[in-house]
């Protein structure tokens, strides 16, 4: 396993274990943050913030995780599964979705990282919203 698998298994294992400060560790100070199909924000504390709100409306593992590390060890793509409740009302989410009663979904996702002075520098996280929308019981 390269360094770049390494840190990119050590983010995914940090999050499963809901070890948040481990997690947040993993990130560079300045670190940019692309939102599925959202806006990005720039910076650690920002993901801390976006962390907070999705431990407060989800309850989410990773599964099936692969990844893949580019010859330079500076980019990284992950495929995997997010397995998930929603556990509490999300503003954000689509209009005519329904609120949070402990809906459980299981969705196919990717990510894709830069990585610099091994930690993460970038991430962009990509999934069908439409069929998250349909699992938790709204129209997609």
């Amino acid at each position: 396993m390269t360094d770049a698998e390494g840190l990119v298994r050590a983010y995914y294992d940090a999050f499963n274990r809901g070890d948040r400060e481990a997690f947040l560790g993993l990130l560079t100070e300045d670190v940019e943050h692309g939102i599925s199909q959202g806006g990005s924000e720039v910076g650690r504390e920002a993901f801390g913030r976006f962390m907070a709100h999705m431990d407060r409306c989800y309850r989410e593992t990773i599964t099936d995780l692969v990844v893949m590390v580019d010859a330079t060890g500076t980019r990284a793509a992950a495929e995997f599964v997010v397995r998930g409740t929603y556990v509490g009302t999300d503003p954000g989410v689509p209009a005519g979705t329904p609120e949070a009663s402990g809906q459980t979904y299981t969705l196919p996702a990717g990510a894709f990282f830069a990585l610099r002075d091994g930690r993460v520098a970038r991430i962009s996280n990509h999934y069908n919203l439409g069929d998250w929308v349909r699992q938790v019981g709204g129209a997609a």
